[in-house]
Order: C-alpha cells, then structure tokens, then sequence
C-alpha cells in the first residue's frame, strides 16, 4: 500500500470547473429568489454563497472522545498541525478546519464568518459560544491542495453528558453535514457506548447517511473473537439508531502510522485501509456530481416548502381568529403533508421533518406568508426537469478531461496499493532496469556510519547482481509491522534512481528511514538531499535539470 498523499496539478483543481460554474449560475437565477419569496432560510439553512460552490471537498472526522480522531488526520496528511493534542482524555476542544494556506497558522471563528473566499460565513448565527470554539488551521500540506478535513470535539460519553457546550452542537454538526463530502464516524474497538450526546449527533446527521462512512478504529488491539463480538454489537447498535432497513458499511482498521500489532485480521485491516482512503481519493474527481446532488436535493426540499407556505396562507382567516387557526394548522400540519403530496403530486421524501418544522411555524406570522407564484414555480420545475438534465453531458466531459490532465488526482500512493507503472517506482512490478549511474565521492551523507549494519541486513537477503528485487524488499519491511502505506512511501524515498530494484545504497537509506519511522519521526515529502546516496546524486541533479 502507499503514503496518503495527493499529487495533482494545483492550477488545474484551483479553476473553478464548467460544471461548478453553470451550478453557480442555476442557483442564483433560479432556486435564490424562490428561497427569498419564501423565507426558506428561517425554516431551512441560509442561502449558498460563492464559497459554497468554489471550495474544496471537505471531510467530516467525528466520534466519541479518544477514538483517534485527531490520529487519523495526522495519518492522512502525514504531519501534526497547529492546535492538535493527542490524549486518553477529551484533548480536541473545537472545531478545527484544516485547509491548505500559506503561512501556516490558526484562523480564529469570527474571523472565518467575515471571510468571502471561506465557507464558513454562515455559520455566524450560532453566536461567540460557537465561534470561539471554531478555528482553522492553515498549513502548506500536499492533501490539503484538494481536500479540506474539518476536526471536531469528542462527542461525550454517558459520563459526562451533564456537561454543556454552551452552543448547539447538533445543529453545528448538521450545518457542516450539508456541505462537507464525506462524514467519517470513529468507534474505538475497546468501549463501544451509545451515550445521549451520540445519539443526538445521529440525529443530526439523519438525511446524510450517503456520506456517512464508519470506522471501527484500533482494531489490531483486539483478538478476532472480540471483534467479531464488538463488530455486531456496533451493526445492531447503528440499526436501533438510524432505523433504516440499509445496512451502513463498517470499516475496520486501525488508522496510524505507528506499527500495529500483529493480529489474524491483520490483512483484513489491511484491506479495509485500502478501501477507505480510495473512497477519500476519489473525493477531488466527484465533487462536481457531488455539489449538483445537493442542488437537487435543495430544489426538491424548496419545492414542498413553497407548497406548504402557499397552503397555511390559504388556509388563514383574513381578520378573526387567527391565532386559534394558526395552532389548529400546525397541530395538523401531518395531515396537510399528505394533502399536498396528494394534490400536487410532490414526493414524501421532499418534505423536511414535519416535527421540527411545526417548532418552526410557532414563531412565524402566517399573515405574511405568500401563495404560490406561477412564475416562480415553472422557473424552478425547469430547473428540475431540464436544466440539471442539460448538465450531464457536460459532467461527462468535464470527467474525461479530469481523467486526461490529472490521472489519479490524488496520487495512487494514497489508495494504499503502490504507485501506478507510468510513475516507474513499483516494488510489486519487474520493471526495466536504467542504465546504472556513474559513481562519484560525495561528503556528508547521513546514512553512512550507519551503512555497516544495515550491509549486514542487505547480504544476507542474497542480492542478484548487487541489488535487491521488489519482491524480497517488501517481504522484509513487512516484518517490520508498519502499514503498508508507509512503507510503500518509504520505497518510494529509497528507490532514487526508480528502477524498482535496490542496491546496498538505497536499501540502506531504506532501513535508515524505517528506523527514524519506527522512532516516531514524520517522513519527508520528497528526499532531502543530505539523504540522496552518493552515487545517486549526480543523475538526481542531471534529472532536475
């Protein structure tokens, strides 16, 4: 498997795309002043905005205290990042927005609310209690050059349900639900507990089960009998809450770049890993089809509530009685969904929660309401029926191009397996051997007091004309217990000259990158050159050129 990193041409994803673009311009013209007639957003969420539509993917990471949230994106993006702890107890405090910037550094929330070009505007109305618990954390980082991945507190256990935010944290998390692209949900293998804090969290996220991808985390810590155990207990406990007959998928594994123990599910961790980061990868390539999906699953919800809006205004007296009417209408407001789906042939899945819009409706004047407007109407039934279907060939086209400039745009290091053959360096592939460089002396390399020992470790795998297949490479990292993620990034480094053989030079540098890994250091990006082998040095410098 392979380091987690994006490799994409920062121009080509920082243009704003056509199909973004026509989204942009659908919205304004068509769904907008449907909003505005019909005080969508005092019912619903606040209008998009330009950020909306031109930012980054976002990833959603969430779940109980000390499940390995913060791990996890230190795992993804393969360095710490300003403000994040890591500890047994509730370290992460707030929400933390991750995005790519320069220089690096923390954002604070009220700053964000006045920022166009963020995302974040409309988050204002959930008050300083939110906003000084809201931050970003801006850093040069290659995955945040696509995706942005959002942070969040520890969701309390049943222990420490008392406690009190001070804001709304489910209404908080349903806000980033709407917009973000994927929803990671974290289990820890070792205490698997349902709190009230949790299950309102599940509420939350209610409507956006398609983003939703679950992680039982830290599951090598566990036998295969307790997982299995653990496993179900975690399905039934997901079915109780969410009450759908659709199964959510579980996603064993245990996300850190520290060595994991040794476990009979140990390639079924593996396997899992590599499932999960491709369906992060692929973030990037489907935000298009992803932003057009809420559209429409935007329209269709203004849709039934101008249909609702226009019924509760017909339905009021025009001077007696108005306030004993308008709690009778509420108090039926079940039975005026159903006449409306009958009368106007609207979907029962279009309509918002019929609970939470009657606590709506008790603070509204019904007199200033309004009735279907004709024009408006047939503006957005174009939108639905036609306009969107108009987009799709362009979506198409718009796919092949992704696919002809950027052919993975997230490098395919980042789905775990190693890297593709057009970028030359695959240890599980006999590729052709290079011309062998020509040697020179060179000062300073790191690695070379250290080379007697691990010379030891080389000969003893039996070298074939002085170097090492992928093959007997890997089968010796391996023992080393590191995912394989990581050690495929660590072949990445040592195979300098990418000829998917090692000689005792690069084997060593290998070997000395496992070592400072297993120490607890970050690997670099790219090879310094105080670690490029001598030997190696003068076609690295002649390839540069």
């Amino acid at each position: 498997m392979s380091i987690r990193r994006l490799r994409s041409n920062p121009k080509t994803l920082g243009d704003v795309n056509m199909v973004t673009e026509e989204l942009k311009n659908l919205y304004y013209k068509r769904l907008l002043p449907i909003e505005k007639y019909y005080s969508f957003h005092h019912f619903h969420s606040p209008s998009y905005e330009d950020a909306d539509f031109d930012n980054k993917p976002m990833v959603l990471v969430m779940g109980q205290y000390s499940t390995g949230k913060t791990t996890f994106i230190r795992y993804l993006i393969e360095q710490d990042f300003p403000g994040s702890r890591v500890g047994p107890e509730p370290t992460t405090d707030c929400f933390t927005a991750l995005m790519y910037g320069e220089p690096e550094g923390i954002i604070p929330g009220n700053a964000l609310t006045v920022d166009p070009k963020k995302p974040f505007r409309n988050l204002d109305p959930f008050g300083n209690a939110f906003l000084n618990r809201f931050q970003c954390a801006q850093m040069p980082n290659k995955v945040l050059e696509s995706i942005s991945i959002i942070d969040t507190p520890g969701i309390l256990t049943a222990a420490k349900r008392k406690l009190s935010r001070g804001y709304d944290f489910p209404a908080v998390l349903r806000w980033f639900a709407e917009r973000v692209d994927r929803i990671i949900l974290l289990f820890d293998a070792h205490k698997l507990e349902f709190s009230d804090e949790l299950t309102r969290a599940f509420g939350a996220l209610c409507g956006y089960e398609d983003k939703l991808r679950v992680v039982l985390n830290k599951a090598d810590r566990v036998d295969s009998q307790q997982l299995m155990r653990v496993y179900g207990a975690l399905m039934w406990s997901l079915g109780k809450v969410f009450r759908t007959p659709e199964i959510l998928r579980v996603y064993i594994g245990s996300f850190w770049s520290e060595p994991r123990q040794m476990c009979d599910h140990y390639q079924l961790i593996e396997l899992e890993e590599e499932d999960l980061l491709a369906d992060i990868r692929n973030l990037p390539r489907n935000a298009a089809v992803r932003k057009l999906n809420d559209l429409v699953k935007r329209a269709r919800l203004v849709r039934a509530h101008a249909h609702i809006i226009s019924y509760l205004k017909q339905e009021m007296p025009t001077i007696f009685c108005k306030e004993s009417k308008k709690h009778n209408l509420i108090y039926q407001l079940p039975v005026i969904f159903t006449k409306i789906q009958q009368q106007h042939r609207v979907p029962a899945g279009d309509f918002p929660d019929c609970t939470k819009m009657q606590e709506k409706l008790l603070g509204q004047d019904f007199s200033k309401f309004k009735t279907l407007k004709p024009s408006l109407m047939a503006s957005l039934d174009k939108l639905l029926t036609s306009d969107i279907a108009n987009l799709v060939p362009l979506l198409q086209k718009q796919e092949e191009l992704r696919k002809k400039s950027l052919p993975g745009v997230l490098d395919g290091d980042f789905l775990g397996t190693f890297r593709p053959e057009h970028y030359r360096r695959d240890p599980f592939k006999e590729l052709r051997r290079d011309d062998e460089s020509s040697e020179a002396d060179f000062d300073e390399w790191a690695v070379e007091k250290f080379k007697p020992k691990y010379d030891e470790i080389f000969y003893n795998l039996s070298p074939n004309e002085g170097k090492l297949s992928g093959t007997k490479v890997r089968e010796w990292m391996t023992t080393t217990l590191l995912p394989n993620s990581v050690l495929a990034h660590i072949w990445r480094l040592s195979d300098v000259d990418g000829d998917g053989m090692l000689d005792n030079e690069e084997f060593a540098l290998a070997v000395h990158l496992i070592e400072g890994k297993l120490e607890g250091h970050f690997l670099p990006r790219e090879l310094p050159s105080h670690l490029v082998p001598p030997s190696k040095r003068l076609s690295t410098a002649s390839d540069e050129e």
